[in-house]
């Protein structure tokens, strides 16, 4: 079957996105730094054909932004965090599927691939956050899903709390095998966002030495 990768994110619009994070470094730096994610994303992720890209958006009338071309569209639709991803996950054609956030700078086709090997040995799978939460989840889904499982998907979940993470592998129900890909950390805070911003000075400096060293 075909796998797909959902990107669950937000239209990029000044004020919007990362509204967390932007109370702490202002508007203007939050809505770059969402862009810079979307762009790693589309050249880390999207362009891998092993797999199949949706674009899950809100609000549903948002513009996409241009390094996504060619991605299907999903309407994340109205509802809590729990009501949109399983919207997501029951629109799809069968087939196992990941749904990823968009805020995850370390994220590479490397997690991706080892996810979906995991979800290959289980009915989910799961990229644990350090915050109690996860930056990745995905089902088998051997065929679409609906009835009354759908209803039930990611119920009773305490979003942004240390339980997400626990609430929704009980939400998932008894018996069923769970599968975990490597832990990631978001960025959600300005300490992340700073701790992001020294690695990422860190990394050029240290590409910067190995261009010179060649050059000698």
């Amino acid at each position: 079957m075909m796998r797909h990768v959902i990107i669950f994110t937000r239209a990029a619009r000044l004020g919007t996105v990362k509204r967390r994070l932007a109370g702490d470094i202002g508007q203007l730096a939050a809505l770059r730094f969402h862009n810079a994610m979307q762009t790693q994303l589309a050249r880390n992720i999207a362009s891998d054909t092993r797999w199949k890209i949706w674009l899950a958006l809100t609000p549903d009338t948002g513009a996409v932004n241009s390094v996504f071309h060619g991605a299907d569209i999903l309407p994340q639709g109205r509802g809590d965090l729990g009501q949109r991803m399983a919207r997501c996950f029951r629109a799809l054609p069968p087939g196992p599927a990941l749904l990823i956030g968009s805020d995850i700078p370390d994220i590479s086709r490397h997690h991706i691939a080892r996810a979906f090997s995991e979800l290959a040995k289980n009915d989910a799978v799961f990229g644990p956050a350090s915050d109690g939460g996860y930056w990745l989840v995905g089902l088998k889904r051997l065929r679409r899903l609906g009835g009354p499982h759908a209803k039930t998907l990611f119920t009773g979940v305490r979003w942004s709390s240390p339980h997400a993470l626990a609430d929704t592998c009980k939400a998932i129900g008894p018996g069923a095998r769970i599968g975990y890909a490597q832990r990631l950390q978001d960025v959600d805070t300005a300490a992340d966002y700073f701790h992001w911003r020294r690695l990422c000075s860190s990394r050029r400096g240290m590409i910067s030495t190995k261009l010179q060293g060649r050059n000698l």
